[in-house]
């Protein structure tokens, strides 16, 4: 009897070669018969599947409501689809709190290698709308932010905890006041991985994230880096990002609360943050403003709110130079700017500005220890007069240290008018204007100097002033015939010196808030001593 060459009986050979494909056969399609039967059962859950989730989610929620039309579980991967899901503030409902269209939730299964049972998630284009009503809502409810109930609707939505989040062309605007114009970040890509810090469970930050986002149309940010999602007590991770191009005119509505009025401009940063339990800093390394147009707004309506608003400005700094968190400004360069002030409180309103302002500032910041700042400021007063500051001091030193150098030169005074107005009560018709100090602040102690300088004033000039009123015309040409009194025979120019020296009575002031003071008492009153003080001494004889 022939056997088959295996050495195995003809039988068992024929049962090989024939049964084996029959059983593979056969469990093929009763696998593929559950698969399908699983598939197909899955969309008779959807409608049941959506009311409990929904209804879920707002027992959950407090202060917010949830809207979901659609919701599939499909049995085969054990993945969840989420989609229309629409999260409501029940004290401002329109605009919805959040949008999205699709979320899509299954088993991280790389992770089952790890025998780690967690989640992936994906969000597809959600969209997050906030506006002022609802800021304000949020900050007066009595439940906090971490009660609201996020945690377990999340849970609601999948069991497992996240390990992998992905955001697709994800949208975040902001509505402060103007709804024309919302501070929008689009095109927001994020991706963060181990969460759970299943791998790497010993580094200091084992999880990574990156994200992507265009901001305001024109502008541009990335933020990449780890983080320890899990740290206690609270998460930690270490950043660096980069801003290019963010056009600042957009923070004109936020921005006019505190009397500023901001066009233009367009903003660039470069840096690195770390936040953790145990460290805490903020390191810019580069940052660039260029064409900022930014004035301050005085008036005597605003003025107990301005002054409310500096002192918490003075508690904010003095609370930063004790923080534990470093915060360095390693260089700020600011360009082809317009910066001023506008003073509607006084008499005669007026706008006092520098045009062409190029700014560098260098080793700024909260730590006196890192030595001292230094800034550069070149410009035009009033559009005209060449302007030159230079400034060493140190913000973050427990006693404040100063050295502050101004110098102005050749402004033309008729572009000065409505300050002359305002503090000498006349204009003029030409003129040059210079101005010149020192100031100088250590060991609690100021001192100092500020020097006007008034050159080839014309006060009076019939062509002008022929329909001003006779008195106004007389007190004008006595006021010229006083600068030319007073001015040096060889030169002709009308000069005067106030000196400033004294103790600091108020140790807890902050440097600015001293040199603000400084400035308004001396400049503004040293600038006309040749003019406003001689005709008060003239008309008292």
């Amino acid at each position: 009897m022939n056997r088959p060459e295996s050495g195995k009986p003809r039988f068992l050979a024929r049962f090989t070669h024939c049964s084996l494909p029959k059983v593979f056969l056969w469990t093929t399609g009763a696998l593929a018969a559950i698969i399908a039967v699983l598939f197909i059962a899955s969309y008779f859950l959807d409608e049941p599947l959506r009311r409990y989730t929904e209804n879920k989610l707002n027992r959950d929620l407090k202060g917010y409501s949830v809207r979901l039309p659609s919701a599939h579980f499909q049995l085969v991967g054990l993945t969840m689809t989420l989609r229309g899901l629409t999260v409501l503030q029940d004290a401002h409902p329109d605009p919805p709190v959040v949008v999205f269209p699709v979320i899509r939730a299954g088993i991280h299964w790389r992770e089952i290698f790890s025998r780690r049972l967690v989640a992936e998630f994906r969000l597809d284009r959600p969209k997050l709308n906030i506006n002022l009503q609802q800021l304000r809502a949020e900050a007066a409810g009595k439940v906090p932010l971490k009660k609201r109930g996020w945690q377990q609707a999340v849970e609601d939505i999948y069991p497992l905890k996240i390990n992998l989040l992905k955001i697709n062309d994800g949208e975040l605007s902001y509505i402060d006041q103007d709804p024309k114009k919302p501070l929008r970040l689009s095109r927001v890509n994020l991706q963060a991985g181990n969460i759970r810090n299943i791998r790497l469970p010993d580094n200091v930050y084992p999880s990574s994230f990156h994200m992507e986002t265009d901001i305001f149309g024109t502008g541009h940010g990335v933020v990449a880096g780890r983080a320890n999602f899990l740290a206690e007590p609270y998460p930690g991770a270490n950043a660096v990002f980069r801003l290019e191009k963010v056009p600042l005119d957009f923070f004109a509505p936020v921005v006019a609360r505190s009397n500023l009025t901001l066009r233009n401009g367009l903003f660039s940063a470069v840096g690195e943050v770390e936040y953790a339990p145990n460290t805490k800093t903020a390191r810019i390394s580069e940052m660039t403003i260029r064409g900022l147009e930014i004035h301050y707004k005085h008036t005597s309506r605003t003025a107990a709110a301005e002054k409310r608003r500096a002192e918490k400005v003075g508690e904010a700094a003095r609370k930063l130079g004790k923080s534990r968190m470093l915060v360095r400004l390693d260089r700020l360069r600011l360009s082809e700017s317009t910066v001023g002030m506008v003073n509607e409180g006084a008499a005669h309103p007026y706008r006092v500005f520098l045009t062409d302002a190029d700014l560098l500032l260098t080793n700024l910041s909260n730590r006196g220890t890192l030595g001292p700042a230094e800034a550069r400021l070149r410009g035009k007063f009033m559009g005209s007069g060449a302007t030159s500051v230079t400034s060493r001091f140190r913000p973050g030193a427990k006693e404040p240290v100063l050295d502050l150098d101004i110098r102005i030169e050749d402004t033309r005074m008729k572009d000065m008018n409505d300050l002359l107005r305002a503090y000498g009560n006349f204009d003029v018709t030409g003129g040059y204007f210079s101005f010149y100090s020192e100031l100088h602040i250590k060991d609690d102690a100021v001192s100092g100097y500020v020097k006007p300088f008034f050159r080839d004033i014309k006060v009076y000039d019939r062509r002008t002033d022929r329909e001003k009123g006779l008195f106004r015309q007389m007190y004008e040409i006595m006021v010229g015939g006083i600068a030319k009194f007073l001015e040096s025979g060889e030169t002709g120019e009308v000069a005067t010196k106030a000196e400033i020296s004294g103790q600091v009575h108020e140790p807890q002031v902050s440097t600015w808030q001293i040199v603000g003071r400084l400035i308004q008492n001396a400049f503004f009153k040293a600038i006309l001593p040749g003019f406003d003080k001689e005709v008060s001494r003239l008309r008292q004889r």
